[in-house]
């Protein structure tokens, strides 16, 4: 079913700048944008750090790392095995060595080892490489033993995080976290690498207050845009306004190297970067490295300051996540089997040779085909253990699923954490039948009809004379797109003029298509060659305008989502 967003009234534009393509303005309405502020993204507009308050919060943690800093103390930055906790990490690494940091170091956890967080595994290994203070990055929020251990052995720990709080904090010596209580800091939607760039702006101004002449950390801003996106975390305005200065350094051309690596071995152009290639493009390449490798790989190609070596760790990761894809297609195929004739409101998917570090993919992928909420699991490593990965639609919030089940079914669940739209967790494969009934049963009291229906959603048709070059170029200069401000797509209905199948497989399809206003343009489908339209077919497509670019020519180009018959 599609579901067209309502038209803005005419006050809502009101305040947007006369200067945006009318298309635009429109889109910006809609999606809740009201100022030029909302449309141009300054800067200036950025919230200032000092909202981050709450249990010895942003305060607390600056003055700790303007004293280590000050005493030369060896900071170890422990890290997470996502995009958005090694781009956290190279952040803080980089920021702080920006700050005067000269005994700046990381750790990540091996995901199949130690786990997510700052377990005391790897405080050990922090420990290993000298720490004097810990700082986590994306993490840390729910490791009351790992902090604990660090205490024990003498290392004071500022915990950098985003996600929701279990009943328990730990006992660090400073944590700040948008999301923790007491802290009332209006952005509550701050990816990991953004509560890192917090962090490093409060402390940069502690050393300019000090009569200090520090330099700008304008520099990481590209970074901190890629892990927000990658992330999925909801593009509020100042979240947008991060992403947005970083994609003008990335345009500009004055990206860290390990971004431009990663965007030529992807055949990207940095000029016409768009936040859906840092979601799409870069992010997963990194990711893959977490999920089947070492996340160091992928940290090492965004701290690289020479791009012949970014470039040679991006190609690593390029091959890892042709791997992940390959890896991910199968698993995907047997889910998807699996579940084919499922009636659970929460589906639940298990195989026993699945690989821990794709299963929240396949959730992913399960939840859009099926819109359901979905947990995928596989063997730990721990005899007897499985590790799952979950995600949700829009209505249910997962964490909350999970701590609902952990309450009425208490030492079913051994560990789990997250936030909104997904969430990770351990149990015993031996309750691995009960928590599937408890996890359905969940759901289906959270979720209506209505919620379970899926839906398209739509910025209406577009005329004929705003599918030209002027509009596609506009709408890629908008944005950034993404959650909670979603890249727009139309519908409407065309006839089909022309049809070439494309690829290796034959299973992509470039259409022509003839609009009942006049004109016609070229479209593509990805991965439909088998169900491909037939010339003369008239069908209500669901498409994205963007910009093909071929040599040196430029041409409007819809990128179709859906088809059904008119």
């Amino acid at each position: 079913m599609i579901r067209r967003r309502p038209v803005p009234a005419p006050e809502a534009l009101a305040g947007l700048p006369d200067t945006l393509h009318p298309l635009v303005r429109r889109l910006y309405a809609a999606r809740g944008a009201r100022s030029a502020a909302d449309a141009e993204l300054p800067l200036s507009a950025l919230l200032l750090p000092t909202g981050l308050k709450g249990l010895m919060g942003l305060t607390a943690a600056a003055d700790l790392l303007v004293a280590a800093l000050h005493e030369q103390r060896r900071i170890v930055l422990a890290g997470d095995y996502d995009c958005d906790g090694a781009t956290g990490v190279a952040v803080g690494v980089r920021g702080l060595r920006l700050l005067g940091g000269r005994h700046v170091d990381y750790v990540v956890p091996d995901r199949f080892r130690m786990g997510y967080g700052l377990s005391p595994l790897l405080v050990d290994a922090a420990a290993e490489r000298g720490a004097e203070l810990i700082l986590t990055v994306d993490s840390g929020i729910s490791s009351v033993a790992g902090v604990a251990h660090a205490a024990s052995l003498g290392i004071p720990v500022v915990i950098t995080d985003h996600h929701l709080p279990g009943p328990v904090l730990p006992a660090a010596a400073a944590i700040v976290n948008p999301n923790q209580p007491g802290c009332d800091y209006p952005s509550k939607h701050l990816a990991g690498v953004g509560v890192m760039f917090y962090l490093l702006a409060a402390v940069r101004a502690r050393l300019r207050d000090a009569g200090q002449d520090p330099p700008s950390l304008a520099p990481l801003l590209d970074l901190v845009a890629l892990g927000t996106v990658a992330d999925v975390v909801r593009l509020d305005t100042n979240n947008r306004v991060l992403v947005r200065a970083g994609l003008r350094r990335v345009r500009a051309g004055q990206a860290v190297a390990g971004i431009r690596a990663l965007l030529s071995v992807a055949g990207r152009e940095p000029a016409h970067v768009s936040s859906q290639d840092l979601g799409f493009v870069i992010g997963p390449r990194i990711n893959a490295a977490g999920r089947l490798d070492d996340i160091r790989t992928g940290i090492e190609c965004l701290l690289a300051d020479d791009l012949a070596t970014a470039t040679e760790r991006a190609r690593q990761l390029d091959g890892i996540n042709r791997d992940r894809r390959s890896l991910e297609a199968d698993m995907r195929d047997t889910a998807l089997a699996r579940c084919a004739d499922s009636t659970a409101t929460g589906i639940c998917l298990f195989e026993p040779d699945w690989h821990e570090g794709i299963v929240g993919l396949v959730a992913s992928r399960i939840k859009e085909v099926h819109h359901r909420p979905v947990i995928a699991a596989a063997r730990a490593q721990a005899p007897g253990m499985l590790k799952a990965s979950g995600r949700t639609i829009a209505g249910l919030h997962l964490r909350d699923v999970l701590a609902e089940i952990d309450a009425t079914h208490p030492g079913l669940i051994e560990r789990f954490g997250g936030h909104a739209m997904a969430a990770g967790l351990s149990l015993a494969e031996a309750d691995w039948p009960v928590f599937c009934q408890a996890f359905d049963q969940t759901c289906a009291r959270h979720l209506d009809a209505d919620a379970l229906l899926q839906v398209t959603d739509s910025d209406g048709e577009l005329p004929p004379e705003w599918l030209d070059i002027d509009a596609a170029l506009a709408l890629e200069d908008a944005g950034p797109w993404g959650q909670g401000f979603p890249e727009p797509q139309f519908d409407g209905v065309f006839t089909v003029a022309e049809v070439r199948l494309m690829g290796s497989d034959q299973q992509h399809v470039r259409y022509g298509l003839e609009h009942p206003g006049g004109g016609r343009f070229q479209a593509v489908h990805f991965g439909v060659g088998d169900q491909a339209l037939a010339v003369g077919a008239v069908a209500r497509f669901v498409y994205r305008l963007s910009v093909n670019r071929w040599r040196d020519r430029v041409s409007p180009q819809l990128m179709i989502v859906s088809a059904e018959p008119a």
